[in-house]
């Protein structure tokens, strides 16, 4: 009998999907922008635009490489703020408004995550979360 193989997997490391997403960065400079956090019981997205609400960066944790439960955890929400917060300084972003959506659990540290990443000061943090007001019709009652 021969030689075994032994095949070794080649992928699971998250440090080349967060280098391969910060090489793409715009040539214009900014000074002002919005930051946008979606964070939903399932994940969280973060994106960055311009005065005029035009995309310049977005992220989440599913392109991270986070999977699953793990997407909507806050740990995979601060490294999605890091990444956009490290973007946001290489094209001079000086002041955010942030504008939040949602109930999950990202909320917070996906900002804490954009502060640690970038040199941006957070001018305004608006929470922009529907609330319902009496919700849908219930249900009729069983007939028995």
């Amino acid at each position: 009998m021969g030689k075994k193989r032994i095949v070794k997997k080649v992928g699971g490391d998250k440090s080349a999907l967060k280098a391969r997403s910060l090489s793409r960065v715009l040539k214009r400079k900014l000074t002002t922008g919005t930051l946008y956090v979606q964070s939903t019981y399932n994940n969280t997205k973060v994106s960055l635009t311009d005065d005029k609400g035009n995309l310049v960066f977005a992220s989440s944790c599913g392109s991270l490489g986070f999977k699953g439960a793990k997407k909507g955890t806050p740990f995979a929400a601060a490294k999605v703020g890091e990444l956009v917060g490290e973007k946001s300084t290489m094209i001079g972003i000086k002041d955010v408004n942030v504008v939040v959506k949602g109930v999950g659990a990202g909320r917070e540290s996906a900002i804490r995550g954009f502060l640690t990443g970038g040199s941006a000061d957070i001018k305004v943090i608006k929470d922009v979360t529907p609330v319902p007001h009496n919700g849908p019709r219930p249900k009729k009652p069983r007939r028995v």
